[in-house]
Protein backbone atom coordinates (compact mmCIF):
# COMPACT_ATOMS: atom_id res chain seq x y z
CA UNK A 1 0.00 0.00 0.00
CA UNK A 2 1.48 3.13 -0.89
CA UNK A 3 1.40 6.40 0.72
CA UNK A 4 -0.48 9.44 -0.88
CA UNK A 5 1.62 12.75 -1.01
CA UNK A 6 0.13 15.33 1.49
CA UNK A 7 1.38 18.91 0.51
CA UNK A 8 3.47 20.91 2.27
CA UNK A 9 0.59 23.03 3.19
CA UNK A 10 -1.65 20.96 4.65
CA UNK A 11 -2.88 21.55 9.16
CA UNK A 12 0.61 20.96 11.07
CA UNK A 13 -0.54 18.51 13.59
CA UNK A 14 0.92 17.94 16.99
CA UNK A 15 1.57 21.06 19.97
CA UNK A 16 3.49 23.86 19.64
CA UNK A 17 5.43 21.96 22.28
CA UNK A 18 5.92 18.45 20.24
CA UNK A 19 7.14 21.32 17.09
CA UNK A 20 9.14 22.43 19.05
CA UNK A 21 11.28 19.43 20.19
CA UNK A 22 11.01 18.13 16.87
CA UNK A 23 13.08 20.90 15.29
CA UNK A 24 14.90 21.22 18.19
CA UNK A 25 15.94 17.34 17.07
CA UNK A 26 16.54 17.73 13.27
CA UNK A 27 18.76 21.48 14.01
CA UNK A 28 20.69 19.59 16.20
CA UNK A 29 21.72 17.23 14.28
CA UNK A 30 22.66 19.21 11.56
CA UNK A 31 24.85 21.41 13.39
CA UNK A 32 26.73 18.62 14.75
CA UNK A 33 27.09 17.24 11.22
CA UNK A 34 28.58 20.49 10.25
CA UNK A 35 30.66 20.90 12.80
CA UNK A 36 31.83 17.11 12.27
CA UNK A 37 32.88 17.91 8.67
CA UNK A 38 34.68 20.95 9.86
CA UNK A 39 36.71 18.68 12.42
CA UNK A 40 37.66 15.94 9.55
CA UNK A 41 38.91 19.11 7.92
CA UNK A 42 40.89 20.18 10.26
CA UNK A 43 42.21 16.15 10.94
CA UNK A 44 40.48 15.60 14.07
CA UNK A 45 38.54 12.92 12.65
CA UNK A 46 40.44 9.82 10.87
CA UNK A 47 39.05 6.86 8.97
CA UNK A 48 35.59 7.29 7.28
CA UNK A 49 32.91 9.60 7.69
CA UNK A 50 29.10 10.04 6.49
CA UNK A 51 27.24 12.85 7.26
CA UNK A 52 23.51 12.84 7.93
CA UNK A 53 22.63 16.25 6.16
CA UNK A 54 19.38 16.06 4.44
CA UNK A 55 18.01 13.32 6.05
CA UNK A 56 16.93 14.89 9.42
CA UNK A 57 13.53 14.42 9.08
CA UNK A 58 13.85 10.65 8.70
CA UNK A 59 15.73 10.03 12.18
CA UNK A 60 13.76 12.13 13.77
CA UNK A 61 10.36 11.21 12.75
CA UNK A 62 11.18 7.69 12.89
CA UNK A 63 12.71 7.56 16.64
CA UNK A 64 10.17 9.97 18.42
CA UNK A 65 7.77 7.49 17.69
CA UNK A 66 9.29 4.99 19.96
CA UNK A 67 9.51 3.55 23.65
CA UNK A 68 12.73 3.29 24.90
CA UNK A 69 12.36 -0.25 25.84
CA UNK A 70 12.55 -0.41 21.93
CA UNK A 71 15.60 -0.97 19.58
CA UNK A 72 17.14 0.58 17.22
CA UNK A 73 19.94 -1.03 14.63
CA UNK A 74 21.35 1.46 11.61
CA UNK A 75 24.17 1.66 8.82
CA UNK A 76 27.27 3.66 8.82
CA UNK A 77 25.33 6.88 7.93
CA UNK A 78 24.50 7.15 12.22
CA UNK A 79 25.29 10.35 13.49
CA UNK A 80 22.02 12.26 12.94
CA UNK A 81 20.15 8.73 14.42
CA UNK A 82 22.10 8.26 17.63
CA UNK A 83 21.46 11.72 18.03
CA UNK A 84 17.53 11.68 17.60
CA UNK A 85 17.88 8.74 20.06
CA UNK A 86 19.15 10.61 22.73
CA UNK A 87 22.83 10.01 22.82
CA UNK A 88 25.55 12.78 23.97
CA UNK A 89 26.89 14.60 21.86
CA UNK A 90 29.85 14.60 23.49
CA UNK A 91 29.96 10.74 23.59
CA UNK A 92 29.62 10.93 19.88
CA UNK A 93 31.91 13.40 18.78
CA UNK A 94 34.45 11.97 21.59
CA UNK A 95 34.19 8.87 19.78
CA UNK A 96 34.75 10.10 15.68
CA UNK A 97 37.64 12.06 17.84
CA UNK A 98 38.85 8.17 18.80
CA UNK A 99 39.09 8.83 22.64
CA UNK A 100 38.56 7.36 25.65
CA UNK A 101 35.22 8.97 26.37
CA UNK A 102 33.49 7.87 23.28
CA UNK A 103 30.79 5.92 23.03
CA UNK A 104 32.69 2.64 22.12
CA UNK A 105 35.55 4.20 24.13
CA UNK A 106 37.16 5.54 20.82
CA UNK A 107 37.41 1.79 19.07
CA UNK A 108 34.67 2.01 16.92
CA UNK A 109 35.16 5.77 15.30
CA UNK A 110 32.28 7.28 13.16
CA UNK A 111 30.52 3.89 11.30
CA UNK A 112 30.09 2.48 15.15
CA UNK A 113 28.18 4.09 17.57
CA UNK A 114 26.59 1.98 20.18
CA UNK A 115 24.65 2.68 23.47
CA UNK A 116 23.25 -0.27 25.21
CA UNK A 117 21.24 2.20 27.98
CA UNK A 118 19.40 3.41 24.81
CA UNK A 119 19.40 0.04 23.04
CA UNK A 120 21.43 1.95 20.04
CA UNK A 121 22.96 -1.13 18.67
CA UNK A 122 25.02 0.60 16.24
CA UNK A 123 26.39 1.43 13.93
CA UNK A 124 27.32 -0.87 11.34
CA UNK A 125 30.08 -0.87 8.52
CA UNK A 126 28.86 -3.87 6.20
CA UNK A 127 26.55 -2.58 3.51
CA UNK A 128 23.42 -4.72 4.69
CA UNK A 129 25.29 -6.90 7.74
CA UNK A 130 22.97 -5.46 10.18
CA UNK A 131 20.16 -6.35 8.36
CA UNK A 132 20.03 -10.47 9.82
CA UNK A 133 20.78 -8.72 13.13
CA UNK A 134 17.97 -6.95 13.43
CA UNK A 135 15.72 -9.95 12.56
CA UNK A 136 17.58 -11.67 15.40
CA UNK A 137 16.69 -9.14 17.71
CA UNK A 138 13.41 -9.44 16.36
CA UNK A 139 13.52 -13.19 17.43
CA UNK A 140 14.34 -12.22 20.99
CA UNK A 141 11.86 -10.13 21.49
CA UNK A 142 9.28 -12.55 20.39
CA UNK A 143 10.99 -15.59 21.99
CA UNK A 144 11.31 -13.53 25.42
CA UNK A 145 7.36 -12.50 25.36
CA UNK A 146 8.18 -8.88 25.31
CA UNK A 147 6.25 -6.01 22.94
CA UNK A 148 9.01 -3.92 21.78
CA UNK A 149 9.98 -3.60 18.49
CA UNK A 150 13.28 -3.27 16.27
CA UNK A 151 13.66 -0.72 13.99
CA UNK A 152 16.35 -0.53 11.44
CA UNK A 153 17.56 1.63 8.90
CA UNK A 154 19.34 0.55 5.92
CA UNK A 155 20.13 2.74 2.50
CA UNK A 156 18.04 1.71 -0.63
CA UNK A 157 21.54 0.04 -2.20
CA UNK A 158 20.89 -2.25 0.70
CA UNK A 159 17.66 -3.66 -0.58
CA UNK A 160 20.31 -5.33 -3.78
CA UNK A 161 21.76 -7.77 -1.39
CA UNK A 162 21.07 -11.39 -0.19
CA UNK A 163 20.93 -10.09 3.16
CA UNK A 164 18.14 -8.07 2.57
CA UNK A 165 15.96 -10.90 1.30
CA UNK A 166 17.06 -13.60 3.64
CA UNK A 167 15.81 -11.17 6.80
CA UNK A 168 12.87 -9.75 6.04
CA UNK A 169 11.85 -13.13 4.51
CA UNK A 170 12.93 -15.03 7.72
CA UNK A 171 10.76 -12.07 9.89
CA UNK A 172 7.69 -12.65 7.53
CA UNK A 173 7.72 -15.87 7.78
CA UNK A 174 8.39 -15.98 11.59
CA UNK A 175 6.17 -13.46 12.39
CA UNK A 176 8.79 -11.02 13.89
CA UNK A 177 7.89 -7.26 15.26
CA UNK A 178 11.12 -5.79 12.47
CA UNK A 179 10.09 -2.19 11.56
CA UNK A 180 12.69 -1.70 8.04
CA UNK A 181 13.01 1.52 7.39
CA UNK A 182 14.66 2.40 3.76
CA UNK A 183 16.41 5.89 3.42
CA UNK A 184 16.24 6.48 0.04
CA UNK A 185 18.63 9.45 -0.54
CA UNK A 186 18.09 8.10 -4.22
CA UNK A 187 22.48 7.39 -4.60
CA UNK A 188 24.11 4.37 -3.48
CA UNK A 189 27.82 6.01 -3.33
CA UNK A 190 27.47 7.74 -6.42
CA UNK A 191 25.05 5.41 -8.48
CA UNK A 192 21.51 6.61 -9.20
CA UNK A 193 18.67 4.27 -7.45
CA UNK A 194 17.41 4.06 -11.24
CA UNK A 195 20.49 2.37 -12.23
CA UNK A 196 20.54 -0.22 -9.21
CA UNK A 197 17.27 -1.39 -8.87
CA UNK A 198 14.72 -2.93 -11.32
CA UNK A 199 11.80 -1.65 -9.01
CA UNK A 200 11.73 1.57 -8.73
CA UNK A 201 9.50 1.70 -6.12
CA UNK A 202 11.43 0.44 -3.22
CA UNK A 203 8.21 -0.15 -1.25
CA UNK A 204 7.58 -2.49 -3.79
CA UNK A 205 9.75 -5.12 -2.20
CA UNK A 206 7.40 -6.34 0.88
CA UNK A 207 5.29 -7.85 -2.19
CA UNK A 208 7.61 -10.89 -1.97
CA UNK A 209 6.63 -11.88 1.84
CA UNK A 210 3.36 -12.92 2.00
CA UNK A 211 1.39 -9.82 3.18
CA UNK A 212 4.55 -8.14 4.57
CA UNK A 213 3.12 -4.40 4.84
CA UNK A 214 5.15 -1.45 2.78
CA UNK A 215 4.39 2.19 1.92
CA UNK A 216 6.60 4.99 1.03
CA UNK A 217 6.37 7.97 2.69
CA UNK A 218 8.19 11.95 1.85
CA UNK A 219 10.81 11.91 4.18
CA UNK A 220 11.32 15.69 3.99
CA UNK A 221 8.06 16.00 6.28
CA UNK A 222 8.51 15.18 9.78
CA UNK A 223 4.77 14.60 10.30
CA UNK A 224 4.27 12.47 7.42
CA UNK A 225 7.17 10.63 8.37
CA UNK A 226 5.53 9.98 11.76
CA UNK A 227 2.23 9.24 10.69
CA UNK A 228 3.63 6.28 8.35
CA UNK A 229 5.74 5.15 11.60
CA UNK A 230 2.47 5.47 13.95
CA UNK A 231 1.20 2.73 11.12
CA UNK A 232 4.31 0.61 11.41
CA UNK A 233 4.22 0.60 15.27
CA UNK A 234 0.22 -0.89 14.93
CA UNK A 235 1.20 -3.59 12.95
CA UNK A 236 4.75 -4.38 14.38
CA UNK A 237 3.95 -3.71 18.32
CA UNK A 238 0.05 -5.81 18.62
CA UNK A 239 0.31 -7.67 15.65
CA UNK A 240 4.07 -8.85 15.61
CA UNK A 241 4.73 -8.56 11.82
CA UNK A 242 7.06 -6.84 10.13
CA UNK A 243 6.87 -3.60 8.37
CA UNK A 244 8.75 -2.31 5.06
CA UNK A 245 8.73 1.51 4.70
CA UNK A 246 10.80 3.16 2.10
CA UNK A 247 10.98 7.30 3.41
CA UNK A 248 12.21 9.19 0.07
CA UNK A 249 14.61 12.04 1.47
CA UNK A 250 17.68 13.56 -0.07
CA UNK A 251 21.09 13.92 1.38
CA UNK A 252 23.13 17.29 0.63
CA UNK A 253 26.47 15.95 1.22
CA UNK A 254 28.26 13.64 -0.81
CA UNK A 255 28.31 10.02 0.04
CA UNK A 256 31.18 10.59 2.81
CA UNK A 257 33.93 12.98 3.36
CA UNK A 258 35.82 11.66 0.18
CA UNK A 259 33.30 13.28 -2.08
CA UNK A 260 32.01 15.84 0.58
CA UNK A 261 29.86 18.11 -1.67
CA UNK A 262 28.38 16.57 -4.91
CA UNK A 263 31.04 14.34 -6.80
CA UNK A 264 30.00 13.96 -10.19
CA UNK A 265 27.24 11.99 -10.46
CA UNK A 266 24.61 14.76 -9.66
CA UNK A 267 24.69 18.25 -11.11
CA UNK A 268 24.33 21.27 -9.05
CA UNK A 269 20.61 21.78 -10.26
CA UNK A 270 19.60 18.88 -9.13
CA UNK A 271 20.94 19.59 -5.67
CA UNK A 272 19.63 23.17 -6.02
CA UNK A 273 16.03 21.57 -6.76
CA UNK A 274 16.26 19.74 -3.63
CA UNK A 275 17.17 22.07 -1.08
CA UNK A 276 14.03 24.08 -1.77
CA UNK A 277 12.51 20.77 0.52
CA UNK A 278 14.97 20.93 2.78
CA UNK A 279 13.22 19.46 6.27
CA UNK A 280 14.48 22.35 8.55
CA UNK A 281 13.50 25.05 6.70
CA UNK A 282 9.50 23.40 5.75
CA UNK A 283 9.61 22.70 9.54
CA UNK A 284 11.09 26.31 10.63
CA UNK A 285 8.41 27.80 7.98
CA UNK A 286 5.29 25.86 9.04
CA UNK A 287 5.62 26.35 12.38
CA UNK A 288 6.04 30.63 11.81
CA UNK A 289 2.69 30.25 9.87
CA UNK A 290 0.90 28.52 12.37
CA UNK A 291 2.04 31.35 15.28
CA UNK A 292 4.14 28.92 17.05
CA UNK A 293 6.25 30.74 19.85
CA UNK A 294 9.88 29.96 18.54
CA UNK A 295 12.65 31.85 19.55
CA UNK A 296 15.48 30.40 16.40
CA UNK A 297 17.84 32.42 16.90
CA UNK A 298 17.78 31.64 21.19
CA UNK A 299 17.71 27.80 20.02
CA UNK A 300 20.52 28.20 17.13
CA UNK A 301 22.92 29.49 19.58
CA UNK A 302 21.81 26.92 22.34
CA UNK A 303 22.82 24.05 20.02
CA UNK A 304 25.86 25.86 18.15
CA UNK A 305 26.84 26.01 22.09
CA UNK A 306 26.60 22.18 22.57
CA UNK A 307 28.06 20.96 19.51
CA UNK A 308 30.97 23.20 20.48
CA UNK A 309 31.11 21.90 23.82
CA UNK A 310 31.18 18.62 22.58
CA UNK A 311 34.27 19.17 20.53
CA UNK A 312 36.21 20.67 23.77
CA UNK A 313 35.16 18.04 25.60
CA UNK A 314 36.72 15.23 22.74
CA UNK A 315 39.40 17.45 22.30
CA UNK A 316 40.61 17.07 26.05
CA UNK A 317 39.52 13.38 26.05
CA UNK A 318 42.74 11.03 26.18
CA UNK A 319 43.72 8.89 23.10
CA UNK A 320 43.39 4.95 24.32
CA UNK A 321 46.14 3.39 25.59
CA UNK A 322 47.80 0.89 23.90
CA UNK A 323 46.97 -1.90 26.29
CA UNK A 324 42.91 -1.21 25.25
CA UNK A 325 44.09 -3.61 21.95
CA UNK A 326 43.62 -6.44 24.37
CA UNK A 327 40.41 -5.41 25.82
CA UNK A 328 37.19 -6.21 24.80
CA UNK A 329 38.68 -9.33 21.93
CA UNK A 330 37.88 -12.38 24.20
CA UNK A 331 35.37 -12.98 26.50
CA UNK A 332 35.78 -16.37 29.15
CA UNK A 333 32.78 -17.86 29.84
CA UNK A 334 33.50 -20.56 32.00
CA UNK A 335 33.43 -24.43 31.08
Amino acid sequence: MASKKRPDSRPLPGDPALRRVLLHSMLLQRRFEEKVGEAYALGKIGGFCHLYIGQEAVSTGILSMLRPDDYVITTYRDHGQALARGMSPRSIMAELFGRVDGCSRGKGGSMHLFDRNLNFLGGHGIVGGHVPVAAGVGFAIKYRGGDQVIVCFMGESVVNTGAFHEALNMAALWKLPCIFIIENNKYGMGTAVERAAAIKDLSRRSEAYDGMHGEYVDGQDVFAVRESMERALGIARRESKPVLLEVRTYRYMGHSMSDAVSGTYRTKAELDEHLKRDPIALLAARMKEAGDPTDLDAMEQEIKAVCQDAWDFADASPEPPLESLYEDVLVETGS
